[in-house]
């Protein structure tokens, strides 16, 4: 009976700890290609051995045009599922955004981010989409900080703004020093900076990933000081 009492109190304390820390029953993400290469318009390919982003596309264009329709920029790994445009080479990126190419004029720039298209839009002053790409939010739950990590969302202003030796002051714990290129930030520490680890699924402390040359071109050619930055919420398109 005393080992029976014993194991029904260790059952007990496991599903107490299986409640209470996300990261030990977290799933495994899945990228934003896997879903969307089963979508009309693109064909699944799967990622075999030696495969590279430039050994499949050595085209630079249609390897842009794939990076962003799938939201990732990391090595690629054999299994990995990529959606790929159908008729690639007569594509353009502005014809598969997933924003609308015109939006009403609100008279001032804004930057869009959508973090269930795991995306970000550039729209000028006459609500003309200029340019979008792959963005990565906040995840859920980060086993580091042993709380929830989700991106702030609203409405904001870019409050201040770095080069390409950005970095972060917090993460990694304790000491920091994670690369930010061209940051952008607009709500106390959260930003918009470039990274080499967009994933194709939400992954970061918070801020918004970008591909480096995107958050270069916000950077230097249209956001500055003041700029409007709307996060849409979690669950809305």
């Amino acid at each position: 009976m005393r080992f029976l009492g014993r194991g029904l109190i260790l059952f007990f304390l496991a599903t107490l700890l299986s409640a209470w820390i996300p990261s030990a029953v977290e799933a495994k993400p899945t990228r934003y290609g896997e879903t969307l290469c089963q979508e009309k318009g693109y064909r699944c390919l799967e990622v075999q051995e030696g495969d590279k982003w430039a050994s499949l596309w050595p085209d630079e264009a249609q390897r842009d045009l794939v990076k962003r329709v799938n939201r990732m920029n990391v090595r690629l790994r054999p299994g990995m599922t990529l959606a790929v445009p159908e008729e690639l080479e007569k594509k353009d990126a502005l014809a598969l955004a997933p924003f609308p190419s015109q939006v009403e004029a609100s008279g001032e720039r804004e930057v869009r981010v959508d973090l269930n298209r795991l995306a970000w839009a550039a729209y000028d002053a006459e609500g003309r989409l200029l340019m979008w790409g792959p963005a990565a939010g906040g995840k859920d739950y980060c086993p580091d900080t042993g709380e929830a990590c989700r991106t702030r969302t609203g409405e904001y202003r870019v409050e201040r703004m770095g080069g390409a030796g950005c970095k972060s002051k917090k993460f990694p714990i304790p000491h920091g020093g994670a690369p930010m290129p061209y940051c952008m930030f607009y709500s106390g520490g959260y930003a918009l900076h470039g990274s080499y680890e967009v994933p194709g699924y939400n992954a970061s402390h918070g801020c918004v990933r970008l591909l480096p040359e995107d958050a270069k071109w916000l950077r230097k050619e249209f956001v500055e000081s003041g700029t409007l930055v709307k996060v849409l919420p979690y669950g809305e398109g």
